[in-house]
């Protein structure tokens, strides 16, 4: 089949593209990604997908960058949910400490899922111009996207336009995608690539770098109660061991005594 396959980037596309080659695909990448922000992030992900893509030989067409339909569809969402977490979080603060700012799950999957209607529509919509059989992604191979969602999204953006939907679950080559790409030394991305999603990722890694702190402040604790614990047993057995000297000493002392008696 003559494929367009959306990338979001080079690691990402290591693996997707290897077994989509092996299954007989003719592949042509898409990045499409008007989610990617800021504008020097959208770049650095889109060179080193296009150095990977020419080491392998592989065509790359880049899709209409255009944050503002982006902005006008999943943004929109993003911004409405993020005020609804503004509003949730003042009415149940009471000013004695900060509390994290929590996004509803479900809207955190609208979002995603506006996402990627708008980037597969868009792939779907550029192969059928462009004479192809059908659509796929690399954004399956990521354990922190929404698969099913992505493959719903995929299917219905290919029925609108006329094209085939070539859908895999990639998960289970993420670690290899990951290796691969760490030995290539391809820059990996530490989000997703919305503004949203850096700032969620940020606040992810604050909370494991405090809950990994707690964790070795709570073992530093356990370390010091058993240094105490094993400094009181040495110092109970330092005063048995003195109670028992004093013990020998003094029927040493009496044996002398009653020797010295009976001479």
């Amino acid at each position: 089949m003559k494929l367009l396959l959306h990338a979001c980037c080079g690691p990402c596309s290591l693996e997707p593209v290897r077994l989509l080659h092996e299954a007989g695909h003719d592949l042509t990448i898409y990045y499409a990604n008007s989610n990617i922000a800021p504008d020097a992030e959208y770049s650095r992900r889109l060179d080193a997908l296009l150095a990977w893509a020419k080491e392998e030989d592989v065509a790359v067409m880049e899709g209409l960058r255009a944050p503002c339909a982006w902005e006008a569809s999943a943004g929109r969402i993003g911004e409405e949910a993020l005020s609804e977490a503004r509003e949730s979080l003042a009415a149940s603060s009471d000013g004695a400490r900060p509390l994290p700012l929590a996004i509803d799950p479900a809207r955190r999957m609208e979002r995603c899922r506006a996402c990627y209607r708008l980037r597969f529509e868009e792939t779907a919509l550029v192969a059928a111009a462009h004479g192809f059989d059908g659509i796929g992604t690399t954004l399956s191979v990521s354990p922190y996207q929404y698969t099913e969602i992505i493959h719903e999204e995929l299917s219905s953006a290919a029925a609108r336009f006329g094209v085939s939907a070539v859908f895999r679950d990639f998960r289970p080559y993420y670690d290899e995608a990951t290796r691969r790409s760490r030995e290539a030394g391809m820059y990996r991305q530490n989000y997703c690539g919305c503004r949203f999603s850096a700032a969620e990722a940020e606040a992810e890694r604050s909370e494991r770098k405090a809950a990994r702190k707690a964790d070795r402040a709570a073992h530093a604790a356990e370390r010091e109660a058993a240094e105490a614990e094993r400094t009181a047993k040495r110092a109970e057995r330092l005063a048995y061991d003195e109670k028992q000297a004093r013990k020998r000493a003094v029927l040493k002392a009496l044996r002398t005594q009653e020797k010295d008696a009976s001479q």
